[in-house]
């Protein structure tokens, strides 16, 4: 390789992207008249409210596909797709404004789910999901615990 010149170097065996993180699938439904594209990294919990699925079970956690690719939910149809929990942090802000905090709080779990079931979104159910940990992954206070000291969650 020639000094300066930018190149690439690849590797024999193929990349695994999400390895070791918690994953779950759901089926979703579109139960609206128009199509919706949900892109790779945003919070699946909190994507358009016509599609239906179970909320509890996304929260925390984006499609398991490369960033920048997107998954579209034609009107009526029904699919699996696989999600894979949030690295990092674990802080999300904006989306539809449900979670605005930390994924690792009880609380922001519990307000989040309350809000989506009060704001009509498809699969919310407030009433004792916020108790139930996700079947993807620890519960709350098991991830709370792994947070870096003086990191708000």
């Amino acid at each position: 390789m020639s000094a300066g010149r930018p190149a690439y170097l690849y590797a024999e065996d193929p990349v695994e992207i999400n390895a070791g993180r918690p994953k779950a699938r759901l089926a979703v439904s579109n139960t609206g008249d128009r199509a919706v594209q949900v892109g790779s990294h945003y919070h699946f919990f909190e994507v358009n409210r016509v599609l239906e699925f179970d909320r509890a079970q996304a929260y925390g956690m984006h499609l398991d596909l490369p960033a920048g690719t997107a998954v579209r939910f034609e009107p009526g149809d029904t699919r699996e797709v696989d999600l894979v929990d949030y690295a990092g942090h674990r802080r999300l802000v904006g989306f539809s404004g449900l979670v605005d905090g930390g994924l690792n709080s009880a609380d922001t779990r519990a307000r989040a789910l309350r809000r989506a079931a009060e704001l009509g979104f498809a699969g919310a159910r407030p009433t004792g999901a916020a108790a139930e940990p996700s079947a993807a992954g620890p519960s709350a206070p098991e991830l709370s615990a792994a947070v870096e000291p003086g990191v708000e969650s």
